[in-house]
């Protein structure tokens, strides 16, 4: 199953897009500013959450808040909307029918790396706890659903701990309820992690280690009764806090990498950089039986013109449509007849799209 369309109205910089798609990959330049990185996330769109910028759909409207916009696809025959009308949520329909958003995380496994993501090893521990959520969702589109699980009983038992209620027995369903999916979101992240590093290959990209780190709330516990005890025994200090301080919501992700297990946070800049591109193309590669679509970012701009090449080729090797962005077509040269190429232009404020 393939992206075999996409169609953008009033959406970011694009009153409108046409836009067929392949299996070839698609390089897509332009000007900073011209609208290349709006169809990236537009595509990201098709998958559940806000997208790679993570903006409210407010937001994402080309004529501003009070306006909406829509997104549609042809994913293999299947037609899928998503739209945000004026002042409502976003909805999505497949086939013709409305379903929730997680239902998009089991048509296509969307996988993306963004300027913005340059910083996942300095960040604080909630970046790249999303991170590895959005890899274990790719792997398995059930971790969604037990997110919202997880959070929508953590919620409850939040606002128990700052109305500061001590009755053990307000506490103990939803106790039962985090337990329950926190043990899955914790098994989740463990079989993505092994997962992610068996597909590394060495050589072009270093290859990392990864570890769930369990912060300051033992959040790499997959024992579902292990949860419970301990948030129990932990309501005394919860209540203090006023939240839960235990607990999957609190697990970090570690990487080391190269003979002397160098952690990435003490990398280079451009060490760091790679070890993320490792991951993103090991993550695609993880994915060989599903359809995925690899969404990379102003990418190649950060690599030496030898690295670029290598990318590249691994790029094509991969069993996933992917799309790039960069200023100029030069980026894409090592890609030559593999590729389309679509040039980006910005007249009166809308983007205009030109396949080369």
């Amino acid at each position: 199953m393939t992206l075999r369309r996409l169609s953008l109205a009033q959406f970011r910089s694009w009153a409108r897009l046409d836009l067929e798609l392949d299996r070839h990959p698609l390089a897509i330049h332009g000007p900073n500013g011209s609208g290349k990185t709006n169809i990236l996330e537009a595509v990201s769109m098709l998958s559940p959450g806000r997208g790679l910028r993570g903006a409210p759909a407010p937001d994402q409207a080309r004529q501003g808040p009070m306006a909406g916009w829509r997104i549609r696809a042809r994913i293999g025959d299947l037609p899928v909307e998503t739209t945000a009308p004026p002042g409502q949520a976003r909805s999505v329909a497949i086939d013709d029918k409305a379903v929730p958003q997680t239902a998009l995380g089991r048509l296509l496994r969307i996988i993306w790396l963004v300027p913005a993501m340059d910083r996942l090893w300095s960040d604080p521990p909630e970046a790249r706890r999303r991170f590895l959520d959005r890899v274990t969702l790719s792997l398995t589109p059930d971790h969604a659903d037990l997110a919202l699980t997880y959070d929508k009983a953590m919620r409850e038992r939040n606002r128990l701990l700052r109305d500061q209620i001590g009755d053990p027995g307000w506490y103990r369903a939803l106790e039962a309820q985090m337990a329950q999916a926190g043990a899955g979101l914790t098994r989740n992240r463990l079989a993505a992690l092994a997962a992610i590093m068996d597909a590394q290959q060495s050589g072009d990209f270093p290859a990392a280690r990864l570890t769930l780190l369990p912060g300051e709330g033992q959040a790499d516990d997959p024992d579902r009764d292990s949860i419970a005890d301990r948030l129990a025994a932990m309501r005394p200090r919860d209540l203090a806090a006023g939240r839960s301080l235990t607990g999957p919501h609190r697990a970090d992700l570690g990487a080391t990498w190269g003979p002397q297990d160098m952690p990435a946070a003490l990398s280079s800049t451009g060490e760091q950089k790679a070890l993320l591109l490792s991951l993103i193309l090991a993550n695609a590669r993880a994915l060989s039986d599903q359809p995925v679509i690899l969404l990379l970012d102003e990418v190649a701009a950060h690599l030496d013109a030898d690295r670029r090449a290598r990318l590249h080729d691994q790029i094509a090797a991969l069993p996933a449509q992917s799309l790039l962005t960069g200023t100029g077509p030069e980026l894409f040269d090592t890609l030559d007849a593999r590729a389309r190429r679509l040039s980006i232009t910005r007249v009166n404020g809308a983007s205009a799209a030109t396949e080369a």
